[in-house]
């Protein structure tokens, strides 16, 4: 075996590590699902050492797969579930709180709260987010809140905060503490423009700069690894990216314009806009991105929260189908939907409605309505959420040519052609669909000199197939339509059970 990258691409249900070769190729993979915890409705908490256990073992599993012996291994990139929070104790290692995570609504009258006081522009303005729930900033807060004593040993540096690229830094070096911009850019605590925490905002939320990681680029050394079990000592680790930066970075969206969307848990319109500070983007978020260096830029994100996680809720709670791979097979069978919509705003919606009231619905039901309609419109539901996003950028003056998609569902034919008809534009899937962990490897590569500039890496993504859209005009628009009254009819209902 020639000399190789290790990525770690954890995510929100589940744990992937891969083995890459230098020509790029995937010469290693283990995978593993680890537990979701549902404490309250809406709430959504993971247990940061299964995490760490978890990755540990797929990762120890993917070298033996690849055989890769210890002196081979030239660099570990880990890619992670975005916005996540865990917060520990320094001395002991050990987290005070169950993670909070991403999908989590548990923070939503803090978020309130801080809309009420006046703060959504000063928000906006130095993070380039919107006040949700959906950041790490109000989770901090909130378990602060809910362990007054932490909050004092947090200013004095003895209780640490970071999301799960910083959690698994600090287990695998055994206390190296750090994160990069992408993952910062994502708290409500880190000022975009400045590059740095921002003071105004961490008084806004009570949060103590002292538990703060340092920020580095996402390709540059953060630590080398302590002994584990499979894992040698030693190898340092280069790369570190948020997962919808990384699948941007490995999808080689390096220029102003190139956009990638990611169908995972969720699913993550990304678009590169250079280095120059972009315009407020209306229901969209400003975020930073890497260049081909692995420095940061800028990027205008849609954020879909619920995608693949709808598929799952198909198989485990509704037991409609075995494996998410059914839906191809079953959706084909159909001609339509048969007038059914189903909206999943499980935890609230995201981009470009950014509603926290809003809960998922099944619209349009009748009497022929049956379990393959459901599970087709759910499929469905990604394309019409991913073009209520590029919609929005559209709206503000960005125009995608061509959708770059990666992600466990962008496997499915039927989908993919479903969401090029749905946006008429071109869909483009690469050979290999794991592209976050591929932009973590590439990061991580080049922090080491395993591949020696991006240009070697430009032709490690490999075309599979172009989507061309094919569906008439007019049906396209009456689809969309129906979606959107679906969608209004949810949001009503979310403002009347809040209110």
């Amino acid at each position: 075996m020639p000399d190789a990258i290790l990525a770690l691409d954890q995510g929100t249900t589940g744990s992937t590590a891969l083995v890459f070769s230098h020509d790029g190729f995937i010469v290693g993979r283990a995978y593993s699902e680890f537990t979701q915890s549902y404490p309250e409705p809406g709430w959504v908490e993971h247990d940061p050492e299964e995490i760490w256990h978890v990755s540990l073992r797929v990762m120890t599993e993917a070298l033996a797969e690849a055989g890769v012996q210890p002196n081979e291994l030239k660099a570990i990139g880990i890619t992670n579930q975005r916005e996540t929070t865990v917060v520990w104790n320094r001395q002991t290692g050990n987290p005070i709180h169950p993670a909070i995570v991403w999908q989590s609504r548990q923070t939503a009258r803090i978020c309130e709260g801080l809309v009420q006081d006046g703060y959504s522009k000063t928000v906006r303005d130095r993070t380039g987010l919107v006040i949700d729930a959906y950041f790490s900033g109000t989770k901090i807060k909130w378990i602060l809140d809910r362990y007054p004593e932490a909050r004092t040993k947090a200013h004095d540096g003895e209780i640490l905060f970071g999301t799960i690229d910083t959690w698994l830094l600090w287990k695998l070096t055994g206390g190296t503490w750090a994160t990069d911009p992408t993952n910062a850019s994502r708290t409500l605590l880190y000022n975009i423009h400045d590059r740095q925490w921002d003071p105004t905002l961490l008084e806004m939320l009570d949060v103590p700069a002292a538990m703060l990681p340092p920020v580095k680029p996402s390709s540059s050394l953060f630590g080398e690894t302590c002994q584990h079990d499979g894992i040698p000592g030693g190898v340092p680790i280069t790369g570190i990216a948020g997962d919808q930066q990384a699948a941007l970075y490995g999808q080689g969206c390096w220029e102003p314009g190139m956009a990638k969307n990611t169908y995972g848990t969720g699913c993550f319109v990304v678009m590169n806009m250079g280095s120059q500070r972009p315009p407020v983007r209306d229901g969209l978020l400003t975020t930073l991105c890497c260049d081909s260096m692995g420095q940061a830029m800028y990027a205008l994100e849609g954020s879909i929260f619920v995608a693949g996680a709808a598929i799952q809720w198909l198989r485990d709670e509704l037991g409609l189908i075995k494996t998410a791979a059914d839906t191809e097979a079953i959706a084909t069978s159909l001609a339509d939907t048969h007038g059914v919509t189903v909206v999943p705003a499980f935890t609230g919606l995201g981009a470009p409605h950014w509603d926290m009231n809003a809960r998922g619905a099944i619209v349009g039901l009748t009497r022929g309505a049956n379990r393959k309609h459901i599970i087709r419109a759910t499929l469905e539901s990604l394309a019409y959420q991913t073009r209520d996003v590029v919609d929005a950028m559209a709206d503000s003056g960005a125009m995608i040519k061509e959708l770059r998609v990666d992600g466990g569902a962008a496997a499915n034919d039927f989908l993919m052609q479903f969401q090029a008809d749905i946006l008429d534009v071109p869909v483009n899937r690469p050979t290999v669909l794991e592209t976050t962990a591929s932009g973590a490897a590439f990061l991580a590569g080049l922090g080491v000199g395993f591949w020696d500039s991006p240009e070697a890496l430009r032709g490690m993504r490999r075309r599979d197939r172009m989507f061309q859209p094919s569906m008439v005009v007019q049906e396209r628009d009456s689809l969309y339509a129906i979606w959107t009254r679906a969608v209004a009819h949810v949001r009503a209902a979310g403002e009347k059970t809040s209110g």
